[in-house]
C-alpha cells in the first residue's frame, strides 16, 4: 500500500487502482499509464511539482497529453512566476519517485492547481505513489483530498 492509498482509504472515498508493467524506457510515464490501460489520455493526468516565485513548491495537475503552462499556472497559484522543482526537491518534498509523484499522500501538503478539465471527466486516473499503478477516483474527491483549485494551466 502506498501513501496516496492510504490517504484515499482514511478519507473513506471510493477508488480504484489500475496496475500495469512500467517499462523504464518509456518516453513518457503518463502516456504510457494511459495506453497500457486503454485509457483516454484526456483522463488520465500526471503530477507536476513547481516552484512559485523561487520559494513555494505547488503540485500541478493536468491530462497526460497536455504540456503545463507555466504563466498560467503562477497566476492560478496566487504568483508571478512558475518553475519546474528541481527533482531531488521533488522527491524530498512529496515522498515519491519521479514518475510515481501522486497528488494524494505527500509527505508534505502543497498548494495544488488541478487543470479545469478534470471537472468534466466521471473519473481521473492519477499515479498511486508508484511507477506502474494508477489511482481512479472521482474528480471532487481528487479537488477535496488536495484542497486544490480548478483553473486553465495547459496547453
Amino acid at each position: 500500500m502506498t501513501p496516496a492509498i492510504a490517504a484515499a482509504d482514511k478519507a473513506g472515498i471510493e477508488y480504484r487502482t489500475h496496475s500495469y508493467p512500467h517499462d523504464p524506457d518509456a518516453d513518457s510515464y503518463g502516456l504510457e499509464a494511459a495506453e497500457k490501460l486503454q485509457l483516454d489520455p484526456a483522463q488520465v493526468f500526471k503530477t507536476l511539482i513547481v516552484k512559485l516565485d523561487g520559494k513555494q513548491l505547488v503540485t500541478a495537475i493536468l491530462p497526460v497529453s497536455c504540456r503545463l503552462n507555466l504563466k498560467r499556472l503562477a497566476k492560478a497559484a496566487g504568483g508571478k512566476k512558475a518553475d519546474m522543482a528541481p527533482p531531488a526537491e521533488v522527491m524530498r518534498s512529496s515522498g515519491y519517485v519521479l514518475g510515481g509523484v501522486s497528488p494524494l499522500g505527500q509527505k508534505r501538503a502543497l498548494p495544488t492547481v488541478i487543470h479545469q478539465s478534470a471537472s468534466d471527466c466521471p473519473r481521473v486516473y492519477v499515479s498511486a505513489g508508484r511507477r506502474g499503478l494508477e489511482i481512479a477516483l472521482i474528480p471532487d474527491d481528487l479537488l477535496r483530498l488536495t484542497q486544490g483549485v480548478w483553473a486553465d494551466i495547459a496547453d
